[in-house]
């Protein structure tokens, strides 16, 4: 994973009251010594009738919208910039939002992206495109997604791993996982410990010695080393509830068909199921299947009445 330079926060409302992903994407811009973009993406369709509304117009109304939602990006900003050193604001009309949110870090080099979870329990891993999926899917930027409002302080971090690859991870990413673990947890002077799931049948001395080789270069105490054998979801989340963790740094590998219904992803269960903050990273060698080109505003024609 490359150092931490960039950090894109998608707002999903700049006239919300509370803003936790904003917040944090202040304290790990601060901790970091990075950049923060502010960025909304408008993707709510702009209505035209056949009763006047002409394309000029309609370019109007979507720039007046624009401006409106600068404006309250650059409220907020102004308060972040209270804490952090250089921080940006910006506005497109594209859609869907995980897509824009995609493109727009890829855009401007971001290297990490923060986005608030959205609220509601998810009833069927896989089969539902919902935008916290989506992005995780979609995005090679690692993404942290934020379900806590309340701010860092000395945070837990918990790296979820498998350096045996009994889960079919490829073997490189738990090298990202570990390396994104510790830049965070340094920048936010936080406690770091690693979980490794064992698949059933394991030996008993191959998996603490894969977790050692895959630690060797993190400051991981051997206290903090966390090996269980079960489920890798369901073993993460009781070490991140006995550990009062409030981030949970997993590793994502996009499967698509038949073979996500059969095989499942450990990292969307994990959505559902933890209750603390939760850092997604992809393989290096992971290419977003977004389109680069932002589709611009929707525009629908409605038909007038009578």
């Amino acid at each position: 994973m490359r150092p931490i330079r960039r950090i894109l926060v998608a707002v999903k409302d700049p006239g919300a009251r509370s803003l936790p992903a904003v917040n944090k994407g202040i304290q790990l811009a601060r901790a970091l010594d990075a950049e923060l973009e502010l960025f909304h993406a408008i993707d709510s369709p702009s209505y035209t009738d056949m009763l006047g509304m002409t394309a000029e117009l309609t370019r109007r109304r979507e720039c007046d919208e624009s401006h409106e939602y600068l404006q309250r990006l650059e409220r907020i900003a102004a308060r972040a910039r209270l804490h952090a050193c250089k921080v940006s604001v910006a506005v497109e009309w594209d859609y869907p939002a995980y897509e824009a949110i995609v493109r727009r870090s890829r855009n401007v080099g971001a290297d990490l992206v923060v986005a608030e979870c959205h609220a509601g329990r998810r009833v069927a891993a896989g089969l539902l495109r919902l935008p916290d999926w989506e992005l995780l899917r979609s995005s090679a930027v690692p993404v942290l997604l934020v379900k806590r409002a309340r701010p860092y302080h000395h945070p837990t971090i918990l790296m979820a791993l498998d350096p045996s690859h009994a889960f079919a991870k490829p073997a490189r990413l738990d090298e990202e996982i570990v390396q994104a673990g510790s830049a965070v947890s340094a920048g936010l002077r936080g406690r770091l410990h690693a979980v490794h799931a064992c698949a059933p049948g394991t030996s008993a001395g191959s998996g603490p010695a894969a977790l050692d080789r895959v630690l060797r270069a993190a400051d991981v105490p051997p206290a903090c080393r966390h090996l269980l054998a079960g489920d890798p979801a369901v073993v993460v989340r009781a070490a991140a509830r006995q550990l009062h963790a409030d981030i949970v740094v997993a590793g994502a590998v996009s499967r698509s068909g038949l073979k996500r219904l059969f095989i499942g992803n450990t990292a969307e269960r994990l959505l559902d199921w933890l209750p603390c903050d939760l850092l997604i990273v992809k393989p290096a060698q992971f290419a977003s299947a977004v389109p680069r080109t932002a589709r611009g505003a929707r525009v629908v024609a409605v038909e007038p009445l009578g």
